[in-house]
């Protein structure tokens, strides 16, 4: 068995001590060319990728989270930040693009995919036909790995539903894993969930075989879990809760 933690972090210690629920509050939106404009306009929807951001950007500097176990009401400081890591998290339109593709039902249940004009699977900006198998095995959990490995912790995508409704983007989940046990094949990452705080939420997925099926575990009672990946990150000083 190995078991890697990220140091110094937990998520009784680390993670926000409120829950995901924000009040209603206008935010902003985003445009996903030749797709759809995602509305980002009230903050009750969720602020996971923002709240995941923050606990990161926390960490990095080794301040703990504030005790409050409420969250902060619109147009306090704390409140901006979060909602700008939350857009933070989006890097532009690539993270709501990378869940689109994810998504998309087209994509074939397992390795090896046919040539094109056998099974055609063409997602926007360009040509993806991997299974989500082999997305999660193959590309995503060997960036995951690496940043634990390296003591740093790790951005995860979580998608939920498999569809073509740009409008059911916001059924997906953002959290920030802190480390991982893996026994043979057998994997479970440990997560800081913004929805479960002071949880020690898992994930759990086989390894072994990227041109199989697997269908990874959530440990919550959220909706099923259907691919996982890694999404970008780079720290801000946490200036609400650092002071000047």
């Amino acid at each position: 068995m190995t078991s890697v933690r990220v140091p110094k972090f937990t998520p009784q210690a680390n993670g926000f001590h409120f829950v995901n629920a924000f009040a209603h509050a206008p935010i902003r939106q985003l445009e996903l060319p030749g797709i759809a404009t995602l509305t980002i306009g009230d903050a009750a929807n969720g602020l996971c990728g923002g709240m995941s951001f923050s606990a990161a950007d926390l960490h990095k500097v080794g301040i703990a989270p504030p005790p409050d176990t409420t969250p902060p009401a619109s147009g306090t400081a704390a409140f901006n930040y979060i909602v700008n890591r939350q857009i933070a998290s989006f890097g532009g339109a690539s993270l709501p693009l990378r869940f689109y593709r994810l998504m998309d039902p087209r994509r074939p249940e397992r390795e090896p995919v046919w040539l094109p004009w056998v099974n055609p699977f063409v997602a926007p900006f360009g040509v993806d036909r991997n299974s989500r198998t082999y997305v999660m095995v193959h590309d995503e959990w060997p960036v995951i790995r690496n940043d634990l490995d390296t003591g740093q912790l790790s951005m995860i995508g979580l998608v939920r539903v498999i569809d073509l409704d740009p409008r059911k983007l916001n059924k997906n989940h953002q959290s920030l894993a802190y480390g991982y046990d893996q026994g043979g094949t057998a994997v479970t990452l440990h997560i800081y969930d913004p929805n479960w705080p002071g949880q020690d939420v898992t994930l759990g997925f086989e390894s072994g075989d990227p041109n199989g099926t697997i269908h990874p575990t959530y440990s919550t009672n959220d909706p099923p879990l259907v691919c996982f990946f890694h999404a970008p990150y780079a720290a801000e000083p946490p200036t609400p809760w650092q002071g000047p």
